[in-house]
C-alpha cells in the first residue's frame, strides 16, 4: 500500500506493536477509537469479556488487535507453532469478510502470521492439512470447532491457544449452538488454561449476563469486562404508507398491494437490501419487482439460505462491488457482512422484534456515525402500528433479552462423545470442565453420570443394543469404541435441526439450491413452483435431487419452508400495547398513527381501544356462529398456548366444541352452536393456579414432545441422520426417534431426555415463561368486554387466519372475499 513504511526499515523495527498498529490505522485514514484502545489494554491485562458497540464501529479490530500485538511482540523464530487465535463466527459467509479484514493489516505490515478459514466450504485438501497443523489465526464455526476437538491430536492442536474471539454473540447465546460453543471452550481450557476469550455484539439487552455466558464459570478468573462506547448510530424508521388506508388489507402477509409504491421509491442507482421474513416471500417479491421493472434484470438479485452457496457468494461479492444494486433477501444477510455501498435497507412486513430490526437497519451505511435508515413496508393495516411501536421501543432502548438454556443433556451427550474421540478423558476431569460452561454451572454429578451412562451403555433401557454403546473405559480414560463410530459421530456433529433437504437442479446438472424433503414429497410430475427466482416445473425425483426444467406457465404450488411463523417479540408486543393505548391522545402523532387513525377510529366506534390497564374482549354473534375475540398483543406462540388453555377452562362447565385461531395480536374462540362466552369470563380464567396441569390437559403434549424428541435424539446420537454413503430422511428419523420415545416413556418415565423434550416443547411451542408473565398481566387488568354485532378491524385477521387454515387456497380467497363484502372489510 502506498505510504507504508517498509517493515524492515530501522524506524519500523524500533516501533512497539501498538505503534505499528496505530501507524497502520493512520495509513487507512483512521484513528483508533477510545473503546478499541480500551479493549487492547484490557486484553494486555489478561482480562476477558464482551465488546458491545454499534455495527460498523470496528469491533473486529477491537477484539483481535490485542492478541495480534501479543503475537507481534514475539518474533516468529521464537514462537511455538500452532493455533494462537481462534475466531468463531455463526455463519460461513461472515468468515470470508473476517478473513479479509484480518489479513489486510497483517499483509500491509509484513507480519509473519498465518490466517486461514475452516468451514463446510473449505476445500477437503485444506481441511486434511489443518487436522495436523493449524495456522496462527483460524476463523471457523461452532460446528467445525467441535470437529477439530474430535480428533485424537486435539490437545496438540489447541495447546498454544491464547485467545478465542466470538463474533455476533447475540446470535448464539441461549441457543444450542451457543451451548455447544460453551462446552467446546470448557474443553479447550483443559489444553490451554490461560487463554482469554472475548465476544462481540451490537444488540444485546443484558451485556453483563452475555459476557458471563461466554467467559464461563471459571474459578479464580476475574469478573468479565464489558467494553462499550458512546458511539451513536441513529436508527431512522420511515414507513411507506398506503394511499388509502380504508382500502388497505386488514389481513394477509405478502403485501403486494404496496408493490407499485415500493418500486417507485427504489432508485436503481442506490444500493439497497430488501428484507422479507420468509424465503417464499422473498421469491415472490423478487419476481414481482422484476416483472414491474424488467430493465433491472442483472441489477436485481435474490439471496436466501436455501439457494446454492456459489450463487449466494456471487451475490454477496456483487453487492460489495456495486455490480448488483438491489437484493431481495431474508435473514441470510442479517448479520455483520460488510456492504459499504448499501445506502438503504427495506423491511417488508412485520419487524417481529426490536433487535432484529436494529440489526437489519445496521446493514445500511455500515460505518460509525452514519444514520441507519430503514424503510418499512406494511403488508396489512395493523403492521403500520408495529412500525410506530418498534420506533418507540428503539427510542426507549427496550431490546429483547436473550433466552437462557441450561443443562441441555442432548448437547452434553454429543460433546462427551466428541471429547472421547478427541484424545479421551477421565470422568472427574470432564465433569469439572463441563461445569465451567455457564449454561452447565448447575449440572449435578448425578445428572452428568446419567448422561455418561447414556453414551456408554445406552442408558437403562438400551444396554442390550451395541449400537448405543459409543464410548468405553480403558484404564480410567474414556475413548470411542470403534473407528466406525468415530466416523459416524463426526458426520453428525452439530445442533442445528431442520427437515431433510433435497437438491433442486436442472436435468442437465446445474444446481439451484435446496428445498425441504417434505415439500418435494407432495409434488407430482409437472407441478410448477417458483425457486431461485425462476418458474420451474418438476421433471422427476432422482435419489436426493428434484430435477426441474424452466416453465413459462404460472406456478400451481408454492414452495414452503419451516420456521416461517415467527412471533412478534415480548418487547415489540409491549410497545404495541403502549402505542395503541396512547394513539388517540398524542399531540404529535407519528405518520404511522396518522395513517392508521381511520382504522383505529373504526375499531373504537365498533368496540374500543384498550388502555394500559385494560384487556379488550369482544363477544360477537354472526351468521357463522358465536365468537369471542381476546387481544393480549403477546405474539403468536404465546397465543397458541393461551388459546387452548382458555378454551379448556371455559368448556369445563358444559360440553361444547370450540374452534381456535390466533395471530400476533389476539385469539378467536368460535362455536357454531350457541355458547355464552361472556358468562364464562370468570375470575379464574387467567389464573396461574394449576397452569401446567391445565396446559397438559388442553393439548396433546405427548405428540408434540415426541416430535421435539426427534431433534434431541439426533443431537444426542441416539438416531443418526448421516452415514457413510447414505442419509436418512426426516420420516426415517422420526420413526426411529418415536420408537425410542415410546420405550423411554413406558419403561423409564424419569429419563432426562424425555424431561428435556417436555420442557423444550413448553418453551418452544408456548414460550412458557412468557406465557406466565402474560397471564399475570391479564389477570390484573380490567377486562373491557364489548359485545359487537360484526367483526372489528382487530377481529377480521383472526377470522381470516381460521378460514385460510381450514380451506384450500382458492376456496379460502373466495370465502374471505364473501366475508369482506358482507362486513365491508378490505382483504
Amino acid at each position: 500500500m502506498n505510504g507504508i513504511t517498509p517493515i524492515n526499515s530501522a524506524k519500523t523495527r524500533s516501533q512497539t506493536p501498538l505503534q505499528k498498529i496505530t501507524q497502520w490505522f493512520d495509513q487507512q485514514g483512521w484513528r483508533p477509537w477510545p473503546y478499541q484502545r480500551k479493549a487492547w489494554q484490557s486484553y494486555k491485562r489478561g482480562e476477558s469479556g464482551l465488546i458491545h458497540v454499534p455495527t460498523g464501529a470496528g469491533k473486529t479490530y477491537a477484539a483481535l488487535m490485542g492478541p495480534v500485538m501479543q503475537l507481534m511482540a514475539t518474533p516468529k523464530k521464537n514462537r511455538s507453532t500452532g493455533l494462537k487465535i481462534l475466531l468463531i463466527t455463526p455463519l460461513r459467509s461472515l468468515s470470508r469478510d473476517t478473513e479479509k479484514a484480518i489479513q489486510a493489516p497483517i499483509t500491509d505490515m509484513g507480519l509473519d502470521i498465518s490466517v486461514e478459514t475452516r468451514s463446510g466450504d473449505t476445500k477437503q485438501s485444506v481441511r486434511r492439512r489443518q487436522r495436523n497443523k493449524l495456522p496462527d489465526i483460524l476463523i471457523t464455526t461452532p460446528e467445525s470447532f467441535s470437529l477439530l476437538l474430535s480428533y485424537a491430536n486435539a490437545h496438540e492442536l489447541f495447546a498454544q491457544l491464547r485467545c478465542v474471539v466470538v463474533d455476533e454473540w447475540h446470535e448464539l447465546v441461549g441457543t444450542k449452538r451457543g451451548l455447544q460453543l460453551e462446552l467446546n471452550v470448557s474443553r479447550v481450557r483443559q489444553f490451554a488454561p490461560q487463554f482469554q476469550i472475548w465476544a462481540m455484539s451490537a444488540t444485546l439487552a443484558q451485556p453483563i449476563e452475555a459476557a458471563k455466558a461466554i467467559v464461563g464459570n471459571v474459578r479464580d478468573l476475574p469478573e468479565p469486562v464489558v467494553v462499550d462506547a458512546k458511539l451513536k448510530r441513529p436508527v431512522v424508521i420511515r414507513t411507506l404508507l398506503p394511499h388509502d388506508i380504508q382500502s388497505f388489507p386488514w389481513a394477509g402477509y405478502l403485501g403486494l398491494t404496496m408493490l407499485p409504491k415500493l418500486v417507485n421509491h427504489l432508485d436503481i442507482q442506490k444500493s439497497a437490501l430488501i428484507f422479507t421474513n420468509t424465503r417464499a416471500q422473498a421469491e415472490r417479491w423478487f419476481q414481482e419487482i422484476l416483472a414491474a421493472k424488467p430493465e433491472w434484470a442483472g441489477l436485481l438479485a435474490l439471496h436466501h439460505g436455501s439457494l446454492d452457496e456459489k450463487n449466494r457468494r456471487f451475490v454477496e461479492d456483487a453487492i460489495k462491488t456495486g455490480l448488483i444494486k438491489l437484493v431481495v433477501c431474508t435473514s441470510s444477510l442479517d448479520l455483520g457482512v460488510d456492504f459499504p455501498l448499501v445506502e438503504q435497507v427495506i423491511q417488508i412486513g412485520s419487524p417481529k422484534g426490536v433487535a432484529r430490526l436494529m440489526q437489519r437497519a445496521g446493514r445500511a451505511k455500515h460505518r460509525v456515525g452514519a444514520t441507519c435508515e430503514i424503510i418499512c413496508v406494511p403488508t396489512n393495516a395493523l403492521q403500520i402500528l408495529e412500525f410506530a411501536a418498534v420506533r418507540q421501543a428503539i427510542d426507549q432502548n427496550n431490546i429483547e433479552p436473550n433466552p437462557s438454556h441450561e443443562n441441555a443433556y442432548d448437547v452434553l451427550a454429543q460433546h462427551i462423545v466428541t471429547c472421547a474421540a478427541g484424545g479421551g478423558f477421565s470422568p472427574d476431569d470432564m465433569y469439572q470442565a463441563v461445569i465451567t460452561a455457564h449454561s452447565y454451572r448447575n449440572l449435578t454429578r448425578e445428572q452428568f453420570n446419567w448422561v455418561m451412562e447414556l453414551v456408554e451403555f445406552g442408558g437403562a433401557n438400551l444396554k442390550a443394543y451395541p449400537e448405543y454403546h459409543k464410548i468405553e473405559n480403558l484404564n480410567g480414560q474414556y475413548g470411542v469404541k470403534t473407528p466406525r463410530l468415530e466416523q459416524i459421530h463426526r458426520m453428525n456433529i452439530g445442533t442445528i435441526s431442520s427437515d431433510s433437504q433435497m437438491v433442486v437442479r436442472f436435468a442437465k446438472g446445474k444446481k439451484l439450491g435446496y428445498v425441504e424433503e417434505g415439500f418435494v414429497a407432495k409434488l407430482k410430475r409437472g407441478d410448477r413452483f417458483v425457486f431461485a427466482g425462476r418458474n420451474l416445473e418438476l421433471f422427476r425425483v432422482e435419489d436426493d435431487a428434484a430435477l426441474v426444467k424452466l416453465s413459462k406457465r404460472n406456478p400451481n404450488v408454492v414452495a414452503k419452508w419451516s420456521g416461517s411463523r415467527m412471533p412478534i417479540s415480548e418487547s415489540l408486543g409491549a410497545a404495541m400495547r403502549e402505542v395503541l393505548a396512547t394513539s388517540r391522545s398524542r399531540t404529535k402523532p407519528s405518520d404511522e398513527i396518522k395513517s392508521i387513525q381511520p382504522i383505529l377510529a373504526s375499531q373504537a366506534d365498533l368496540s374500543a381501544l384498550p388502555t394500559h390497564e385494560q384487556l379488550l374482549i369482544e363477544p360477537c354473534k354472526t351468521r357463522e356462529g358465536y365468537h369471542c375475540f381476546i387481544y393480549p398483543f403477546e405474539g403468536r406462540i404465546v397465543h397458541e398456548g393461551l388459546a387452548p388453555l382458555l378454551a379448556l377452562r371455559m368448556a369445563r362447565s358444559e360440553r361444547v366444541s370450540i374452534s381456535l385461531s390466533v395471530d400476533d395480536y389476539g385469539i378467536e374462540m368460535f362455536c357454531k352452536t350457541p355458547f355464552d362466552f361472556e358468562a364464562h369470563l370468570n375470575a379464574d380464567l387467567f389464573s396461574q393456579k394449576n397452569l401446567i396441569d391445565d396446559i397438559l390437559e388442553s393439548i396433546n403434549l405427548s405428540n408434540l414432545s415426541k416430535r421435539q424428541f426427534r431433534d434431541i435424539a439426533r443431537i444426542a446420537g441416539l438416531v443418526q441422520q448421516n452415514y457413510p454413503g447414505k442419509r436418512h430422511s426426516a420420516r426415517q428419523l422420526q420413526t426411529s426417534a418415536s420408537l425410542l420415545f415410546d420405550v423411554f416413556q413406558r419403561y423409564d418415565p424419569s429419563n432426562l431426555l424425555i424431561t428435556q423434550a417436555q420442557e423444550e416443547t413448553l418453551a418452544q411451542y408456548f414460550e412458557l415463561p412468557r406465557l406466565k408473565r402474560c397471564l399475570q398481566r391479564l389477570d390484573k387488568q380490567h377486562h373491557l368486554i364489548k359485545t359487537t354485532n360484526r367483526p372489528t378491524p382487530f377481529a377480521f385477521p383472526l377470522i381470516a387466519e381460521r378460514v385460510t387454515s381450514t380451506l384450500s387456497n382458492e376456496s379460502a380467497v373466495e370465502a374471505l372475499k364473501k366475508l369482506s363484502q358482507r362486513w365491508d372489510v378490505p382483504v
